[in-house]
This record gives C-alpha cells, sequence and structure tokens, in this order.
C-alpha cells in the first residue's frame, strides 16, 4: 500500500521554528538508526519559519508507521501546538514523478 501525505504549517516564531527543527532532526536521527525500508520522509524548513513534510509509506493501515511510531517522533509532538501558528494542513497527494539524490 502506497501512502503520500504532504503536512504544512506555521510556527509561532523563529524560536519555535528552530526548536521544531531540532526535533525533527532529532526524528531524522533515529530513522538513520533504524533504517526502515517501507518510508521514505523529507521535511523542508520554508523561509517564513513554516514546514512542510512529505512521507512516501509503503506499509497497511494497521501496520506500524515507522516515523510516528519512534520515541523522537512522540518527542517532536509534545507541545507541537504551542509551537504552531494555527492549524495542521496535512493531504494525501499523488506521485505525479521522482528523481531523488541524497544532498545533505
Amino acid at each position: 500500500m502506497q501512502k503520500r501525505l504532504v503536512t504544512r504549517y506555521a510556527t509561532t516564531s523563529a524560536e519555535a521554528a528552530d526548536e521544531n527543527q531540532r526535533r525533527v532532526e532529532g526524528v531524522f536521527a533515529e530513522l538513520a538508526t533504524t533504517k526502515p525500508d517501507n518510508v521514505s520522509y523529507i521535511v523542508l524548513r520554508l523561509a517564513d519559519n513554516s514546514f512542510v513534510h512529505v512521507s512516501f509509506h509503503d506499509h497497511g493501515d494497521d501496520d506500524v508507521n515507522p516515523i510516528s511510531s519512534t520515541k523522537a517522533f512522540a518527542h517532536f509532538q509534545e507541545n507541537h501546538g504551542e509551537r504552531r501558528d494555527g492549524g495542521v494542513d496535512q493531504q494525501t497527494a499523488t506521485l505525479v514523478g521522482s528523481y531523488i539524490t541524497v544532498i545533505d
């Protein structure tokens, strides 16, 4: 089962965005350790300190989500509403094409 999700939200300040980024980096560090092979995940911090998360999942609805099941993601979720300005816009997406090279 392929799922593609795009999640967007704004943060309340540059400081909140910095904290959000640190927590997202923790999620990536844990994923680098566990190396799940059924998910791809990209997070972008935009110039206005908002964030866009793009995830590709190849697991069933009843299977463990390798992103949201991490301890780091639980930490990321803690007080997320306080760092956000407004709600979260999450939508499923259709993949039109892709070309991915790892760039640091």
